[in-house]
């Protein structure tokens, strides 16, 4: 299978399509699709990648990226089943002219946003209420109805950006494979130690070479990338595991050195690794 594009497997009649992810991991290969991607997480947790962003994702997070926008789910090592649950459809699929009746005039935003992807932070009951409906569902009218429900609620629930750039620069299939090896090492054995000689030999790139390649895609350095996936690994640990102390987390994930480590996740997260422990347990800590 191509690593990019990711073709949505569907009939030639389908214009929504509903797909049910049962898996111990879901597919974790960076890839773009052109179809708009609205899902639920039902059980499962781990990390996520869009554009310049490595943020984490849970139980009943719900997630939404736009066409051609590059992704990948990376799950969490679990004996729980992770369940997703995603909505396919592109602004065509009903007809060329259908997202622009007036009735859908107040999703402009929506569909501009959805280009950064987006986590939905609001009405998350309501929606996850018409997931488990649609899947439910066999007749394509009703599914449809429930779609068009799931578009009203989101028409006003609040969202937030996951994403502040996403290379407009379309992938060719070798550079998503390219770019898909990194990944998958590094967020595979993000704790131990790379060289650019062997990150850059994945892509068949001089170093020099592949720092610009991989700046000019993700608006960071590789090592950047590297330092965020293990700080994302060492949240997730603090959050996890009440009785891991944060050198041991930081240990685990990949870091050598604390006083770095306190530098580089206060960089990244806007607050020291003991300050993000006590806000687990108190939501209204530094506010």
């Amino acid at each position: 299978m191509k690593v990019l594009p990711f073709k949505i497997p569907k009939s030639s009649t389908d214009t929504l399509i509903v797909q049910e992810d049962k898996e111990i991991i879901f597919y974790d290969k960076f890839h773009q699709h052109e179809e708009i991607q609205i899902s639920i997480i039902i059980s499962g947790e781990g990390s996520l990648i869009v554009g310049d962003t490595i943020t984490d994702y849970k139980a009943d997070d719900i997630l939404i990226f736009g066409s051609n926008v590059p992704h990948v789910l990376k799950s969490a090592y679990s004996s729980e089943m992770s369940y997703m649950i995603s909505l396919f459809f592109t602004r065509d699929s009903f007809g060329n002219l259908f997202f622009e009746l007036p009735e859908f005039h107040k999703l402009s935003g929506f569909f501009k946003n959805s280009t950064y992807g987006m986590k939905v932070l609001s009405k998350k009951s309501k929606l996850k209420k018409q997931f488990l409906k649609i899947v439910d569902k066999e007749e394509r009218l009703d599914r449809f109805t429930i779609f068009l429900k799931i578009l009203k609620i989101l028409k006003t629930a609040e969202t937030k950006t996951i994403s502040s750039f996403v290379s407009k620069r379309a992938y060719t299939d070798n550079e998503g494979k390219r770019m898909a090896k990194v990944f998958q090492v590094v967020m595979n054995e993000f704790n131990r130690d790379f060289s650019l000689k062997e990150i850059s030999g994945l892509t068949n790139m001089t170093p020099n070479a592949f720092c610009r390649y991989f700046k000019q895609r993700t608006n960071k350095t590789f090592f950047q990338f590297l330092i965020e996936v293990r700080i994302e690994n060492t949240c997730r640990l603090l959050s996890r595991e009440l009785d891991i102390t944060i050198s041991e987390a930081a240990y685990q994930s990949g870091f050598k050195n604390l006083s770095n480590f306190n530098r580089k996740f206060k960089e990244t997260k806007g607050m020291t690794p003991s300050e993000f422990r006590k806000k687990l347990y108190d939501p209204h800590f530094l506010q």
